[in-house]
């Protein structure tokens, strides 16, 4: 059930893209994380993506749903894979151009 009430929130809130918990993403500057869960602030309401870098020191981070699934523009110099999106979910490839 939690699935499908994150699945609701992520469609309302973002669109079309969907976090998927418990899976690694790409960033936009070619690096990976792991999606550990999607989190509810108490106070406001607001959602955000709890993640945890997969290289030394492996460190946590949270950042607002909407940051997370933000567009990047393609041409940013630092855009080494090219995607435009700020992460995506990692397909097994590391697709660097």
């Amino acid at each position: 059930i939690k699935s499908i009430i994150i699945r609701l929130i992520i469609k309302k809130r973002v669109g079309v893209m969907e976090v998927i918990e418990q899976r690694p993403y790409r960033h936009f500057k070619g690096r990976l994380y792991f999606v550990h869960s999607i989190v509810e602030n108490t106070e406001d309401g607001m959602i955000f993506v709890a993640y945890q870098a997969m290289y030394p020191p492996y460190k946590h981070y949270i950042r607002a749903l909407e940051a997370f699934t933000e567009n990047i523009d393609i041409n940013r110099p630092d855009n080494i894979t090219k995607q435009s999106k700020r992460f995506v979910l990692y397909d097994g490839k590391m697709n660097l151009f």
